[in-house]
């Protein structure tokens, strides 16, 4: 049976430069391809994460799903209030609906698409 590793994650945006900037300051990751059409940063303990520019992008809707929300992305953080407040300073912001009660915070990057911050 054929084995294979999660090599990166590619996420659907309007702004490949500037999101990719969004989570380069979260992640600490660097550039490893750049294009017009699409950023990937590299360098950490997991995959790559690629940002993709789609043509006529519609963010998602969190909750709900009228526009489903397609992906989110976890992250461990040492700390989770200064990591919240880091990324609420960068673009980020807090939607009311936190179904992770004190474990974990969900929040938007720039273009809507949500993710979380775990203490490990």
């Amino acid at each position: 049976m054929p084995s294979a590793q999660l090599r990166g994650v590619t996420v659907d945006c309007d702004d490949p430069e500037s999101l990719s900037r969004f989570y380069q300051k979260l992640t600490g990751m660097t550039v490893g391809f750049r294009s017009d059409e699409y950023v990937a940063l590299t360098g950490g303990a997991g995959p790559a994460i690629g940002f993709q520019r789609v043509e006529n992008y519609r963010a998602p809707q969190w909750p709900g799903q009228q526009i489903p929300q397609q992906l989110h992305l976890d992250f461990a953080v040492e700390d989770l209030g200064a990591a919240v407040e880091l990324m609420l300073s960068l673009g980020a912001t807090r939607p009311q609906h936190q179904p992770g009660g004190d474990r974990y915070r969900v929040l938007l990057d720039p273009a809507g698409h949500p993710f979380c911050l775990q203490e490990p």
